[in-house]
């Protein structure tokens, strides 16, 4: 993985030339020496500008939920505050870890007990963007994921009372609620996950240099992932992975032309479908996001395939009918690590003190008997 730095690209203002008064040269010979900043967009430059959309470096504003400092700094310090689990060792970090792309780098994730989930955790990375939350879309926005995981038995296991009640006995957590939140009663559990909201929208990762290809420097990328971003368009990749995370913004059913297989596509869980009920959704997930690919192993819902090359291949094979030689999957792979972005510098906060009425851990709560 090579690093990812920011490159600055110089204007020429370009004015009049300083020639004597007479010389007849002067015009043909400015627009002859005159220097381009930037290459003319090659045909595959334009194409790929066509289907994909470059991360901004400013994050959105969010609908009904303005973006604030004083909020976003109360939802990181809840991002990393265990206490909102039963256990008191769970966050939203523990399974998607900002250090490690925003991932837990687990088959499926261990919560409360060491239970493990159900799915892959995705990335909490750029998921401002995304069409909906959680692989099924269940949850509409980034408010309505962050209340999912807090009441999970399998996850943190609490409740939403107990983690009212728990921020109500903080008196930090109160004085930064009632900043954040100038309501009559603003420590509430649909204000702590709008605080969580808001920092999550500001978690973008902007600056690959697949992007900075996309505004125009057609040396950000190397020979052989331009190779792979051709191919990769040429394919039919773009049917699912365009825009602007490449992912994420509509559903698809695992398996369209060929069976990946029990492991990769057990029939237990047959994804939308559970939320809509929808026979044609039997099977389908969201697409997922092929930003900072290359930093989220492992791949699919499963979380069973390591490799990069691999889940290329699985993809070929069971989305596409096609069978990517081992140059044609070295190839994309490439292309897709020029999609890590700079990954956004998080410092991770102290938390506030609890008191005598926070409510006690209590890790082995719907687990049975306590170990002795």
């Amino acid at each position: 993985m090579r690093a990812r730095h920011l490159v600055v690209l110089p204007v020429l203002l370009l004015g009049g030339a300083c020639t004597p008064a007479g010389d007849s040269t002067s015009d043909s010979a400015t627009e002859t020496d005159a220097v381009t900043p930037m290459e003319a967009a090659s045909p595959l430059m334009q194409r790929a500008q066509t289907l994909f959309e470059i991360v901004p470096v400013e994050p959105p504003q969010l609908a009904d939920n303005p973006v604030t400092p004083v909020k976003v700094e109360l939802g990181k310090k809840l991002y990393f505050e265990p206490r909102l689990s039963q256990s008191w060792l769970i966050s939203c970090n523990t399974c998607h870890n900002l250090g490690l792309g925003g991932v837990d780098l687990m088959e499926t994730s261990i919560g409360h007990g060491w239970q493990a989930g159900p799915r892959n955790a995705p990335t909490v990375l750029n998921s401002v963007y995304n069409l909906a939350q959680f692989w099924d879309g269940r949850a509409a926005d980034l408010m309505e994921q962050a209340q999912g995981p807090v009441q999970a038995a399998v996850e943190m296991s609490s409740t939403p009372e107990r983690t009212v009640e728990t921020l109500r006995s903080i008196p930090d957590y109160v004085s930064m609620f009632g900043e954040a939140f100038p309501d009559a009663d603003p420590v509430t559990f649909q204000n702590m996950a709008r605080a969580i909201e808001a920092f999550e929208a500001t978690l973008v990762t902007p600056n690959s240099p697949f992007d900075l290809y996309l505004g125009g420097d057609g040396s950000a990328l190397t020979d052989d992932e331009k190779t792979g971003l051709a191919l990769f368009m040429d394919s039919g990749c773009t049917a699912c992975h365009g825009g602007i995370l490449l992912g994420g913004s509509s559903y698809q059913r695992f398996g369209t032309v060929r069976n990946p297989g029990v492991e990769l596509l057990p029939p237990e869980d047959r994804g939308r479908f559970n939320v809509t009920g929808n026979p044609n959704d039997e099977f389908a997930f969201k697409v997922p996001v092929l930003r900072n690919v290359e930093l989220t192993a492992p791949y699919f819902h499963t979380g069973k395939v390591w490799d990069l090359k691999e889940a290329v291949g699985v993809m070929g094979e069971a989305q596409l009918g096609k069978e990517f030689t081992e140059v044609e999957r070295a190839q994309i792979t490439a292309f897709l690590g020029s999609l890590t972005g700079v990954q956004p510098e998080v410092e991770y906060p102290v938390l506030p003190v609890h008191t005598a009425d926070t409510p006690q851990p209590d890790p082995w709560v719907g687990l049975g008997a306590r170990p002795h």
